[in-house]
């Protein structure tokens, strides 16, 4: 049931992290604080399809 994710900066677009999760436990959008390199600090980062 885990399933690999990407995760896109919500201000930049860009897609900076795949990580895996439970689709069955947890089935909405994931929205984790991660490090943007662009911006060179922490933003939203958004599940994207």
């Amino acid at each position: 049931m885990r399933v690999q994710v990407t995760l896109a900066c919500t201000e930049t677009g860009d897609r900076n992290y795949i990580t895996s999760k439970n689709k069955r436990t947890h089935p909405e959008r994931m929205e984790l604080n991660k490090f943007c390199p662009r911006l060179n600090r922490y933003t939203l980062h958004r599940e994207t399809k």
